[in-house]
């Protein structure tokens, strides 16, 4: 790697190249240095559209030789600043590299490139019979999916992304263009390098194509909603249905905090109580029955009703306010930002972790909604902060502290889908100790100088 060339120069060069694809306009820099998280705008020096894997490379190539870090974008959604432009460098937005390259329907799988979205993706599958079912609430990019590891409301039945990724195209930060595995379903051909850049936030390559598992769309799905008057209660029937081994397809948790906003923000009427959204999926009569054992195991537990959403209008309401869980927050305390965190444990901590988190937060005076993917031992706080006071961002970054150690405490994670990002670097030494340093010198190994979105995942760049 040579000096660092000017932003002036790299651009002229970009531009020689991909013509008005290349930009330093201000509007589109800012744009790109920011995302849904609550940290500051970090804007990159120039934006690049790529149309093609051979463009990205030459444009990786360029890079490299001018001393230039390179951070890939996709939809802009992420919660750790996992695309923030720390250093500047070059920003490669893939939304113009948003196309199904081929569709196997009896092998169940499609191959894509990383700038389209879940919700385009299925889509263009609608006529198949098939659906990508990764539902991580917002319209997230395939490629910023894949490189954050994230899940959602359907983990519990579908797995992650690392569960549903069987190939990945990556261009590597010297230009080289590898492809991690073939289409098959099961390998034992050396090391899984599908997994390797699998949630690693593009800091050690970036990915231009995927190959994704996609599943048969369920002949019934039915949606259901019980309240609780305790949030150990909730837990407990998740972990009982998840025990009983009923195949549901979304289990989740709102604490009462959460209930009260999406009941203003969507305008609903339901009881302001830790409230499970169950979700169900197959056959007509594998639907009902689950469904009712899920019912029988709520009513043990001392569950307000069962109200049922059949309807595809009614499940959609239903969905689109659990999606929409950060804007209904956010209404709680209007002009508030919010500091956004999560954590997983075992589900037979979770009881104990979220009621402790709960209380904790209450203690502190916070307004702190919480959501949770309970059926994997996921959940979400809301630390909704006046962000002129600077002592309410210290509380909260106190109090995401705490939750983050009890949760290692219970042999669990700092974090289940959002990544490490800038928000977690220092949560992930005390979590896995040595094996970080493992993982430096993989990136060390595969980016020598340091340019492949630096300043993510470890505290310096693995050069210095």
């Amino acid at each position: 790697m040579g000096p660092r060339v000017s932003t002036s120069i790299l651009a002229d060069r970009l531009t020689g190249m991909i013509g008005p694809r290349a930009s330093v306009a201000r509007g589109v820099l800012d744009q790109h240095g920011q995302s849904e998280s609550h940290y500051r705008n970090l804007p990159p020096d120039i934006v690049v559209f790529p149309e093609t894997t051979q463009e990205v490379a030459e444009i990786v190539k360029l890079c490299a030789s001018a001393g230039m870090p390179i951070v890939p974008f996709g939809a802009g959604t992420s919660l750790e600043g996992n695309a923030a432009a720390v250093a500047g460098g070059v920003c490669f937005d893939f939304a113009r590299m948003n196309k199904v390259l081929a569709v196997h329907d009896s092998d169940m799988d499609v191959v894509v490139q990383p700038g389209i979205t879940r919700k385009q993706l299925n889509a263009e599958l609608r006529n198949t019979g098939l659906f990508f079912p990764i539902d991580p609430g917002a319209d997230a990019s395939i490629g910023g999916m894949t490189s954050t590891r994230a899940s959602g409301t359907m983990a519990v039945r579908y797995g992650t992304m690392k569960d549903n990724v069987m190939a990945l195209e990556v261009v590597l930060a010297d230009g080289r263009v590898i492809r991690t595995a073939k289409r098959a379903r099961k390998s034992a051909a050396g090391y899984d390098l599908t997994r390797m850049f699998v949630g690693a936030e593009g800091t050690l390559g970036v990915i231009t194509e995927i190959t994704l598992k996609v599943h048969p769309v369920p002949q019934a799905i039915s949606a259901a909603v019980c309240s609780f008057d305790t949030l150990h209660n909730a837990v407990d029937t998740s972990i009982s249905v998840i025990q009983s081994a009923i195949p549901v397809a979304r289990l989740e948790l709102l604490d009462d905090v959460m209930m009260r906003g999406i009941n203003a923000y969507a305008k609903l009427g339901y009881r302001e109580a830790p409230t499970l959204f169950f979700e169900f999926h197959g056959s007509e009569a594998s639907v009902a029955e689950q469904a009712e054992a899920a019912q029988a195991i709520a009513a043990d537990h001392g569950g307000h009703g069962f109200a049922w959403a059949k309807a595809p209008e009614d499940r959609s309401r239903l969905w689109h306010a659990r999606d929409n869980t950060l804007y209904a927050g956010l209404g709680l305390r209007p002009g508030a930002r919010a500091v956004i965190t999560d954590v997983c444990v075992p589900i037979s901590r979770l009881a104990e972790c979220l009621t402790e988190t709960r209380r904790d937060a209450d203690e502190h005076g916070f307004t702190a909604p919480i959501v949770g993917h309970v059926g994997d031992g996921n959940f979400h706080m809301l630390i909704l902060i006046d962000p002129a006071k600077a002592e309410e961002a210290e509380g909260a970054k106190a109090l995401q502290a705490r939750m983050v150690a009890r949760a290692i405490a219970m042999d669990g994670t700092c974090t289940g889908e959002h990544g490490i990002g800038l928000g977690k670097i220092g949560y992930l030494a005390d979590e896995l100790g040595e094996a970080v340093d493992v993982m430096r010198s993989i990136k060390m190994a595969l980016d020598p100088d340091g340019l492949m979105n630096p300043g993510k995942i470890f505290a310096r760049s693995a050069k210095a």
